[in-house]
Protein backbone atom coordinates (compact mmCIF):
# COMPACT_ATOMS: atom_id res chain seq x y z
CA UNK A 1 0.00 0.00 0.00
CA UNK A 2 1.02 2.98 -0.83
CA UNK A 3 2.12 5.48 2.08
CA UNK A 4 -0.38 8.44 2.82
CA UNK A 5 0.28 11.99 3.47
CA UNK A 6 -0.82 11.34 7.17
CA UNK A 7 1.77 8.21 7.02
CA UNK A 8 4.59 10.94 5.98
CA UNK A 9 3.57 13.36 8.70
CA UNK A 10 3.43 10.13 11.72
CA UNK A 11 7.25 9.40 10.22
CA UNK A 12 8.61 13.17 10.55
CA UNK A 13 7.03 13.50 13.58
CA UNK A 14 8.34 12.79 17.58
CA UNK A 15 6.80 8.88 17.45
CA UNK A 16 8.50 8.66 13.76
CA UNK A 17 12.00 9.86 14.55
CA UNK A 18 12.31 7.70 17.64
CA UNK A 19 11.16 4.43 15.67
CA UNK A 20 13.73 5.49 13.07
CA UNK A 21 16.78 6.00 15.74
CA UNK A 22 15.54 2.72 17.09
CA UNK A 23 15.47 0.93 14.13
CA UNK A 24 19.17 2.47 12.80
CA UNK A 25 20.96 1.24 15.61
CA UNK A 26 22.58 -2.30 15.80
CA UNK A 27 23.62 -4.57 13.75
CA UNK A 28 20.51 -6.73 12.79
CA UNK A 29 19.21 -8.13 9.23
CA UNK A 30 16.85 -6.34 7.38
CA UNK A 31 14.85 -9.14 8.45
CA UNK A 32 15.21 -9.17 11.68
CA UNK A 33 14.83 -5.08 12.04
CA UNK A 34 11.40 -5.77 10.41
CA UNK A 35 10.43 -8.62 12.93
CA UNK A 36 11.25 -6.41 15.27
CA UNK A 37 9.26 -3.26 13.70
CA UNK A 38 6.14 -5.60 13.17
CA UNK A 39 5.95 -6.45 16.89
CA UNK A 40 4.16 -2.81 17.44
CA UNK A 41 4.17 -1.27 14.21
CA UNK A 42 1.30 -1.59 11.25
CA UNK A 43 2.87 -3.73 7.87
CA UNK A 44 2.91 -0.18 6.23
CA UNK A 45 4.75 1.81 8.55
CA UNK A 46 6.84 -1.09 9.31
CA UNK A 47 7.73 -0.98 5.40
CA UNK A 48 7.85 3.41 5.67
CA UNK A 49 10.91 3.19 8.31
CA UNK A 50 12.48 0.45 6.70
CA UNK A 51 12.65 2.29 3.59
CA UNK A 52 13.26 5.50 5.02
CA UNK A 53 16.62 4.01 6.38
CA UNK A 54 17.50 3.00 2.80
CA UNK A 55 17.18 5.84 1.08
CA UNK A 56 19.35 7.95 3.99
CA UNK A 57 22.19 5.61 2.97
CA UNK A 58 21.41 6.12 -0.47
CA UNK A 59 21.04 9.75 0.17
CA UNK A 60 24.54 9.91 1.90
CA UNK A 61 25.87 10.10 -2.57
CA UNK A 62 23.94 13.52 -2.70
CA UNK A 63 23.49 15.25 1.25
CA UNK A 64 26.33 15.07 4.06
CA UNK A 65 23.09 15.08 6.64
CA UNK A 66 21.11 12.29 5.13
CA UNK A 67 21.11 9.99 7.78
CA UNK A 68 18.54 13.09 9.70
CA UNK A 69 16.67 14.14 6.68
CA UNK A 70 13.84 12.56 4.51
CA UNK A 71 13.15 11.31 1.40
CA UNK A 72 10.53 9.70 -0.87
CA UNK A 73 12.41 7.55 -3.83
CA UNK A 74 11.33 9.69 -6.27
CA UNK A 75 12.27 12.74 -4.28
CA UNK A 76 16.19 11.50 -3.74
CA UNK A 77 16.36 11.04 -7.55
CA UNK A 78 15.28 14.40 -8.53
CA UNK A 79 16.83 15.83 -5.81
CA UNK A 80 20.10 18.15 -6.50
CA UNK A 81 22.76 17.21 -4.86
CA UNK A 82 24.51 19.28 -2.19
CA UNK A 83 27.40 20.44 -4.10
CA UNK A 84 25.45 21.36 -7.58
CA UNK A 85 23.24 22.92 -5.34
CA UNK A 86 25.69 24.93 -3.53
CA UNK A 87 27.68 26.09 -6.38
CA UNK A 88 24.40 27.10 -8.26
CA UNK A 89 23.50 29.09 -4.88
CA UNK A 90 26.44 30.65 -5.16
CA UNK A 91 25.06 32.26 -8.13
CA UNK A 92 22.21 33.93 -7.16
CA UNK A 93 21.88 37.66 -5.48
CA UNK A 94 22.67 37.58 -1.64
CA UNK A 95 19.96 39.74 -0.78
CA UNK A 96 15.78 39.99 -0.84
CA UNK A 97 13.06 37.54 -1.15
CA UNK A 98 13.85 33.94 -3.08
CA UNK A 99 11.79 31.79 -4.99
CA UNK A 100 12.44 27.89 -5.23
CA UNK A 101 9.62 26.26 -7.25
CA UNK A 102 8.91 22.35 -7.63
CA UNK A 103 10.94 22.25 -5.17
CA UNK A 104 10.68 18.30 -4.54
CA UNK A 105 12.32 17.28 -0.95
CA UNK A 106 14.59 20.55 -0.80
CA UNK A 107 18.15 20.24 -2.33
CA UNK A 108 17.96 23.61 -3.41
CA UNK A 109 15.80 25.08 -1.58
CA UNK A 110 18.55 24.32 1.61
CA UNK A 111 21.35 25.83 -0.46
CA UNK A 112 19.69 28.78 -1.15
CA UNK A 113 18.39 29.38 2.51
CA UNK A 114 22.16 29.95 3.42
CA UNK A 115 22.34 32.83 1.43
CA UNK A 116 18.49 34.42 1.66
CA UNK A 117 14.98 33.80 2.46
CA UNK A 118 13.70 31.30 0.51
CA UNK A 119 10.04 30.25 -0.24
CA UNK A 120 9.73 26.52 -1.54
CA UNK A 121 6.67 25.95 -3.90
CA UNK A 122 5.54 22.35 -4.45
CA UNK A 123 2.07 20.98 -5.56
CA UNK A 124 2.89 17.71 -4.12
CA UNK A 125 2.20 17.63 -0.63
CA UNK A 126 4.24 14.87 0.89
CA UNK A 127 7.58 16.48 -0.87
CA UNK A 128 6.37 20.20 0.65
CA UNK A 129 6.43 18.43 4.08
CA UNK A 130 9.63 16.89 3.33
CA UNK A 131 11.09 19.93 2.45
CA UNK A 132 10.45 22.00 4.84
CA UNK A 133 11.80 19.26 7.86
CA UNK A 134 15.10 18.63 5.75
CA UNK A 135 15.88 22.00 5.53
CA UNK A 136 15.63 22.96 9.51
CA UNK A 137 17.24 19.05 9.74
CA UNK A 138 20.34 21.42 7.74
CA UNK A 139 20.21 24.47 10.03
CA UNK A 140 18.61 26.61 7.44
CA UNK A 141 15.42 28.29 9.11
CA UNK A 142 14.38 31.12 6.68
CA UNK A 143 12.41 28.63 4.89
CA UNK A 144 8.92 28.62 3.98
CA UNK A 145 7.29 25.80 2.10
CA UNK A 146 3.82 26.05 0.08
CA UNK A 147 1.60 23.76 -1.34
CA UNK A 148 1.20 25.59 -4.42
CA UNK A 149 0.33 24.57 -8.43
CA UNK A 150 3.60 26.70 -9.44
CA UNK A 151 1.86 27.36 -12.56
CA UNK A 152 -0.77 29.41 -11.39
CA UNK A 153 1.70 31.52 -9.63
CA UNK A 154 1.47 35.58 -10.14
CA UNK A 155 5.16 36.45 -9.58
CA UNK A 156 6.75 40.11 -9.24
CA UNK A 157 8.43 41.69 -11.90
CA UNK A 158 11.45 42.14 -9.61
CA UNK A 159 11.86 38.31 -7.96
CA UNK A 160 14.70 35.96 -8.30
CA UNK A 161 13.33 32.25 -9.03
CA UNK A 162 14.60 28.72 -9.82
CA UNK A 163 12.80 25.92 -10.87
CA UNK A 164 13.20 21.94 -11.93
CA UNK A 165 10.08 21.34 -13.85
CA UNK A 166 8.74 17.70 -14.07
CA UNK A 167 10.54 15.66 -17.18
CA UNK A 168 8.39 12.64 -15.54
CA UNK A 169 5.00 13.24 -16.24
CA UNK A 170 3.12 10.49 -16.73
CA UNK A 171 5.99 8.24 -15.65
CA UNK A 172 8.37 8.53 -18.65
CA UNK A 173 11.37 10.98 -18.68
CA UNK A 174 11.50 12.86 -21.04
CA UNK A 175 13.61 15.82 -22.52
CA UNK A 176 11.19 17.41 -24.63
CA UNK A 177 9.85 20.83 -23.05
CA UNK A 178 6.36 20.45 -24.00
CA UNK A 179 6.43 17.47 -22.14
CA UNK A 180 7.48 18.58 -19.03
CA UNK A 181 5.20 20.51 -16.57
CA UNK A 182 5.37 23.63 -16.02
CA UNK A 183 5.86 22.77 -19.85
CA UNK A 184 7.76 24.66 -22.09
CA UNK A 185 4.71 27.49 -22.90
CA UNK A 186 4.34 28.03 -19.11
CA UNK A 187 7.25 28.83 -18.08
CA UNK A 188 7.80 31.27 -21.17
CA UNK A 189 4.70 32.97 -19.23
CA UNK A 190 6.94 32.96 -15.91
CA UNK A 191 9.34 34.44 -17.68
CA UNK A 192 7.38 37.08 -18.79
CA UNK A 193 6.41 37.98 -15.42
CA UNK A 194 10.00 37.99 -13.66
CA UNK A 195 12.78 37.28 -16.44
CA UNK A 196 15.06 36.47 -13.79
CA UNK A 197 15.47 32.84 -13.62
CA UNK A 198 17.49 30.02 -13.35
CA UNK A 199 15.44 26.86 -15.03
CA UNK A 200 17.22 23.46 -14.39
CA UNK A 201 16.97 20.93 -16.97
CA UNK A 202 18.22 17.42 -18.16
CA UNK A 203 21.74 18.07 -20.27
CA UNK A 204 20.04 16.11 -23.34
CA UNK A 205 17.38 18.82 -23.04
CA UNK A 206 15.95 20.31 -26.23
CA UNK A 207 16.38 24.33 -25.44
CA UNK A 208 13.73 26.29 -27.56
CA UNK A 209 15.35 28.42 -29.74
CA UNK A 210 14.25 31.35 -28.66
CA UNK A 211 16.10 31.39 -25.28
CA UNK A 212 19.32 30.77 -27.40
CA UNK A 213 20.23 34.12 -27.45
CA UNK A 214 19.04 35.86 -24.37
CA UNK A 215 20.15 33.06 -21.71
CA UNK A 216 23.15 31.41 -20.79
CA UNK A 217 23.10 27.81 -20.77
CA UNK A 218 25.05 25.84 -18.16
CA UNK A 219 26.39 22.35 -18.09
CA UNK A 220 27.55 21.19 -15.14
CA UNK A 221 29.52 18.11 -14.06
CA UNK A 222 30.85 16.55 -11.06
CA UNK A 223 32.69 13.51 -10.21
CA UNK A 224 33.06 12.62 -14.50
CA UNK A 225 29.20 13.31 -15.07
CA UNK A 226 27.49 15.96 -16.42
CA UNK A 227 24.84 16.53 -13.48
CA UNK A 228 22.36 19.16 -14.78
CA UNK A 229 21.67 22.20 -17.57
CA UNK A 230 20.84 25.20 -16.22
CA UNK A 231 19.36 28.44 -18.20
CA UNK A 232 20.01 31.13 -16.84
CA UNK A 233 18.11 34.45 -17.67
CA UNK A 234 17.84 38.35 -16.71
CA UNK A 235 20.02 39.36 -14.13
CA UNK A 236 21.39 35.69 -13.25
CA UNK A 237 22.66 35.99 -16.72
CA UNK A 238 26.25 36.57 -16.81
CA UNK A 239 26.74 35.94 -20.17
CA UNK A 240 23.37 35.67 -22.32
CA UNK A 241 24.05 33.96 -25.70
CA UNK A 242 26.81 32.18 -24.71
CA UNK A 243 27.27 28.55 -23.21
CA UNK A 244 29.49 27.88 -20.06
CA UNK A 245 30.58 23.93 -19.39
CA UNK A 246 31.35 24.37 -15.23
CA UNK A 247 33.68 21.65 -13.38
CA UNK A 248 32.63 21.45 -9.84
CA UNK A 249 35.23 19.85 -7.30
CA UNK A 250 34.90 19.56 -3.69
CA UNK A 251 36.67 17.57 -0.91
CA UNK A 252 33.55 16.72 1.03
CA UNK A 253 29.45 17.27 0.27
CA UNK A 254 29.66 20.12 2.57
CA UNK A 255 32.61 21.48 1.27
CA UNK A 256 32.42 25.27 -0.83
CA UNK A 257 32.92 23.84 -4.07
CA UNK A 258 35.85 24.83 -6.48
CA UNK A 259 34.23 25.35 -10.17
CA UNK A 260 35.85 25.89 -13.66
CA UNK A 261 34.22 26.78 -16.27
CA UNK A 262 35.06 26.77 -20.09
CA UNK A 263 33.16 29.82 -21.63
CA UNK A 264 32.21 30.44 -25.62
CA UNK A 265 29.91 30.01 -28.90
CA UNK A 266 28.89 26.13 -29.66
CA UNK A 267 29.48 24.86 -33.37
CA UNK A 268 33.00 26.09 -33.72
CA UNK A 269 34.98 22.64 -35.01
CA UNK A 270 38.28 21.40 -33.82
CA UNK A 271 40.83 21.23 -36.50
CA UNK A 272 41.34 17.75 -37.02
CA UNK A 273 44.93 16.36 -36.20
CA UNK A 274 47.49 14.11 -38.52
CA UNK A 275 48.55 11.88 -36.01
CA UNK A 276 48.09 10.77 -32.18
CA UNK A 277 50.66 12.93 -30.69
CA UNK A 278 52.55 12.82 -26.86
CA UNK A 279 49.50 13.56 -25.03
CA UNK A 280 45.90 12.22 -25.66
CA UNK A 281 43.23 14.49 -23.56
CA UNK A 282 39.36 13.45 -22.86
CA UNK A 283 36.78 16.26 -22.42
CA UNK A 284 34.57 16.31 -19.72
CA UNK A 285 30.90 15.33 -19.45
CA UNK A 286 30.01 19.16 -18.99
CA UNK A 287 32.29 20.19 -22.20
CA UNK A 288 30.81 17.88 -24.29
CA UNK A 289 27.19 18.49 -23.81
CA UNK A 290 27.77 22.49 -24.34
CA UNK A 291 29.59 21.54 -27.63
CA UNK A 292 32.72 23.40 -25.90
CA UNK A 293 35.45 21.09 -27.68
CA UNK A 294 36.44 23.70 -30.19
CA UNK A 295 36.78 26.42 -27.84
CA UNK A 296 39.31 24.22 -25.47
CA UNK A 297 41.22 22.53 -28.60
CA UNK A 298 42.18 26.43 -29.89
CA UNK A 299 42.55 27.75 -26.16
CA UNK A 300 45.54 24.71 -26.05
CA UNK A 301 46.34 24.64 -29.64
CA UNK A 302 45.01 20.60 -29.76
CA UNK A 303 44.18 18.76 -32.88
CA UNK A 304 41.16 16.48 -32.49
CA UNK A 305 41.72 12.54 -32.95
CA UNK A 306 37.73 12.48 -33.63
CA UNK A 307 35.36 14.12 -36.16
CA UNK A 308 33.29 14.51 -32.58
CA UNK A 309 35.84 16.12 -30.84
CA UNK A 310 36.02 13.63 -27.76
CA UNK A 311 39.06 12.88 -27.67
CA UNK A 312 42.27 15.89 -28.41
CA UNK A 313 46.29 14.93 -28.73
CA UNK A 314 48.76 17.53 -28.68
CA UNK A 315 53.26 17.32 -28.04
CA UNK A 316 53.10 19.09 -24.38
CA UNK A 317 50.96 18.50 -21.41
CA UNK A 318 48.09 20.91 -20.28
CA UNK A 319 46.85 21.53 -16.96
CA UNK A 320 42.79 22.28 -18.00
CA UNK A 321 40.02 20.83 -15.12
CA UNK A 322 37.96 20.58 -18.17
CA UNK A 323 40.30 17.46 -19.49
CA UNK A 324 41.65 14.32 -18.43
CA UNK A 325 45.18 13.59 -20.09
CA UNK A 326 46.55 10.28 -20.81
CA UNK A 327 50.70 9.84 -21.80
CA UNK A 328 50.43 7.36 -25.16
CA UNK A 329 53.03 5.09 -24.99
CA UNK A 330 51.64 3.11 -28.30
CA UNK A 331 49.34 3.89 -30.83
CA UNK A 332 48.44 1.32 -33.91
CA UNK A 333 45.35 0.22 -36.15
CA UNK A 334 43.09 -1.56 -33.42
CA UNK A 335 43.58 -5.41 -34.03
CA UNK A 336 43.17 -7.93 -30.56
CA UNK A 337 46.05 -9.79 -30.71
CA UNK A 338 48.22 -7.52 -31.77
CA UNK A 339 46.78 -4.97 -28.70
CA UNK A 340 46.75 -8.12 -26.27
CA UNK A 341 50.68 -8.45 -27.01
CA UNK A 342 51.23 -5.01 -26.67
CA UNK A 343 49.44 -4.74 -23.34
CA UNK A 344 51.72 -8.25 -22.14
CA UNK A 345 54.94 -6.39 -23.22
CA UNK A 346 54.13 -3.61 -20.76
CA UNK A 347 52.50 -5.70 -18.06
CA UNK A 348 49.13 -4.20 -17.66
CA UNK A 349 47.28 -6.65 -15.60
CA UNK A 350 44.77 -3.42 -15.00
CA UNK A 351 43.26 -2.20 -17.71
CA UNK A 352 40.50 0.58 -18.53
CA UNK A 353 39.14 0.77 -21.82
CA UNK A 354 37.64 4.36 -23.00
CA UNK A 355 35.99 4.75 -26.85
CA UNK A 356 34.81 7.35 -28.92
CA UNK A 357 32.76 5.99 -32.20
CA UNK A 358 33.68 2.21 -31.75
CA UNK A 359 30.60 -0.14 -30.89
CA UNK A 360 32.38 -2.00 -28.11
CA UNK A 361 31.30 -2.90 -24.48
CA UNK A 362 34.66 -1.84 -22.77
CA UNK A 363 34.26 -4.34 -20.01
CA UNK A 364 34.02 -7.11 -22.44
CA UNK A 365 37.05 -6.30 -24.49
CA UNK A 366 38.67 -5.13 -20.84
CA UNK A 367 37.84 -9.18 -20.12
CA UNK A 368 39.07 -10.55 -23.81
CA UNK A 369 42.27 -8.38 -23.66
CA UNK A 370 43.57 -9.44 -20.17
CA UNK A 371 47.25 -10.29 -19.57
CA UNK A 372 49.50 -10.52 -16.65
CA UNK A 373 51.07 -7.91 -14.92
CA UNK A 374 50.87 -5.51 -12.73
CA UNK A 375 50.92 -2.40 -14.15
CA UNK A 376 47.89 0.15 -14.73
CA UNK A 377 47.20 1.54 -18.21
CA UNK A 378 44.31 2.45 -20.60
CA UNK A 379 42.96 1.78 -23.83
CA UNK A 380 41.93 4.38 -26.25
CA UNK A 381 40.12 3.45 -29.51
CA UNK A 382 39.17 6.22 -31.46
CA UNK A 383 37.61 6.00 -35.00
CA UNK A 384 39.71 7.58 -37.54
CA UNK A 385 37.88 7.92 -40.82
CA UNK A 386 37.08 4.64 -41.71
CA UNK A 387 39.88 2.98 -39.05
CA UNK A 388 39.64 2.56 -35.44
CA UNK A 389 43.19 3.61 -34.18
CA UNK A 390 43.85 1.64 -30.74
CA UNK A 391 46.10 3.94 -27.96
CA UNK A 392 47.81 1.91 -25.20
CA UNK A 393 48.47 5.31 -22.45
CA UNK A 394 48.81 5.47 -18.91
CA UNK A 395 46.62 7.86 -17.18
CA UNK A 396 48.10 11.53 -15.96
CA UNK A 397 46.80 13.08 -12.54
Amino acid sequence: MKPTYEDYRWLVGPEGRRWLDRAAGGERSEVARAAALRVELSAGRTYLVLEQLALRRRGLAKFAAAERMFFTPLGLQQATDQVVAAYKAGRLPAESLAFDLCCGVGGDLAAIARRRAVVGIDRDRVHALLARENAACVGQHRVSVVVADVATLALSPDVDWHIDPDRRVGGRRSTHMAWHSPSGEALEAMLGQSPHAAVKLAPAAAVPEGWLGRAELEWISRQGQCRQLVAWFGRLAREPGRRRATILRAGALDDEPEAHSVIGQTGRPAEIAGKVRRYVFECDPAVLAADLTGEIAERHQLGALTGGGGYLTGAGWVDEPALVGFEVLDAVPFDRRRVRRLLAQRRMGRLEVKSRGVPVEPERLGHELQVSGDEAGVLLLARRGASVTAIVARRVD
